[in-house]
């Protein structure tokens, strides 16, 4: 049940948008062995001044936000890190113009299905990885 928010200042053009929201997705389902209905993920693309990033780095700029449950290993998140270095790259955004943030909440912190708290709800996912 991952949920992810790209944060650029870069103005990309609606297919170079979908290639962002598609390599993040990719990572995601990949890495976390996840299926893509249970991702949501969002483009968010500030105006430059409402956007400051490291000063030496350019507009391409881009910092992925990533929320999830609380459970995959420190192999399965580093294998999250490169799958999207990896396909971000392939946007022509360099690795050293990335910032993955993953933040994880216990499953009953989240409410799904009609306002269930995660941890009563069967998921089709193991998220012990």
């Amino acid at each position: 049940m991952p949920t992810a928010a790209i944060e650029t200042s870069r103005q990309y053009t609606p297919n170079e948008e979908s290639a962002l929201i598609a390599a993040v997705q990719d990572a995601l389902t990949t890495a976390f062995k996840v299926p893509p209905f249970t991702t949501v993920i969002r483009l968010i693309v500030h105006q430059a001044h409402r956007f400051v990033g490291p000063p030496d780095k350019s507009d391409r700029y881009t910092l992925v936000s990533i929320d999830c449950f609380i459970g995959r290993s420190l192999k399965t998140k580093r294998a999250l890190y490169q799958a999207m270095l990896q396909n971000l790259g392939r946007c022509g955004i360099p690795a050293d113009h990335i910032k993955v943030l993953l933040r994880e909440a216990p499953r009953e912190n989240w409410a799904i299905r009609g306002g269930q708290p995660a941890s009563s709800v069967a998921l089709e996912y193991d998220v012990d990885i």
